[in-house]
C-alpha cells in the first residue's frame, strides 16, 4: 500500500471509513454476532432484498470477510501512517504504534469487536488472509520493541512477553470504553502510551532508572 492509499491524518476519525452496506452487516454482527445474524436481517437493515443482496455478496461468510477486511485494513493503514510519520527513532515508532491501537479501538469499537470476536467464524482460505493481516499490525509493534531494546530504551527480559501485553492491553479498550464517557480518546491514549512503556520497563520521564 502506497502513501496515497494512507489518510491524510491517521489520527482524523471523523469520516465514514465503511460502505453502507457493510456498515449494515457490521452492526448486525457487531448486536447479534455472525451464527446470530441471517441475511434476512442484513438485507432488511441495508434496505434490500434478499436477492439484491445476493447481487452483492455471495454469502454470509463473504461479507462477514469482507467487513473484517476493512476493519482490520483501516486499523494496519492507520498505523503505517503512524509509524512512517514517527521517523527512525524506536521509541517514537513504539508510542505511535500504542497511540494508533487506542485511538482505533476508542473510535471503532464495533468493527475492533468484530475483527477480534468473530475470526473463528471465519473458513480457512479467508481466516488465513485475515489473520496475515492482523500479524502484520502486530508485527509493527514487536518491531519497534526489538529496535528498542537494541538500542537500549527496553530491557531484554521477556520483551516480547511483555509487547503482547501491550497489544492486549490496547485491544481491550474496545471492550469497555465508551465515546459519550468522560475521557477523549486522545486523552486516553496518551495516558496508556505512559502505561505501555512502564510495561516495557522504561521509567517515567525525570524518573530514577
Amino acid at each position: 500500500m502506497d502513501d496515497s492509499d494512507r489518510p491524510d491524518d491517521w489520527r482524523d476519525f471523523g469520516r465514514e471509513t465503511f460502505p453502507p452496506l457493510l456498515r449494515g452487516a457490521l452492526t448486525c454482527f457487531a448486536g447479534q454476532g455472525y451464527h446470530g445474524t441471517t441475511i434476512r436481517t442484513i438485507a432488511a437493515a441495508v434496505g434490500l432484498s434478499v436477492p439484491g443482496l445476493y447481487h452483492h455478496y455471495a454469502s454470509k461468510q463473504e461479507l462477514l470477510a469482507a467487513v473484517m477486511e476493512q476493519a482490520i485494513g483501516d486499523l494496519l493503514t492507520r498505523t503505517r501512517a503512524a509509524v512512517d510519520r514517527a521517523g527512525d527513532d524506536p521509541l517514537r515508532r513504539f508510542d505511535a504504534v500504542v497511540e494508533s491501537l487506542v485511538l482505533f479501538h476508542a473510535h471503532r469499537r464495533d468493527e475492533a469487536f468484530v475483527a477480534a470476536s468473530e475470526l473463528r467464524a471465519l473458513e480457512p482460505a479467508h481466516r488465513e488472509r485475515l489473520v496475515g493481516m492482523r500479524d502484520e499490525q502486530e508485527g509493527l509493534l514487536y518491531a519497534a520493541v526489538a529496535d528498542c531494546v537494541a538500542r537500549g530504551d527496553f530491557p531484554a527480559t521477556a520483551a516480547r512477553e511483555a509487547g503482547r501485553a501491550v497489544i492486549t492491553m490496547c485491544t481491550a479498550v474496545a471492550t469497555w470504553y465508551h465515546i459519550s464517557g468522560p475521557i477523549a480518546p486522545e486523552e486516553l491514549a496518551a495516558t496508556y502510551v505512559l502505561l505501555a512503556r512502564r510495561t516495557m520497563g522504561l521509567p517515567d520521564p525525570g524518573t530514577a532508572g
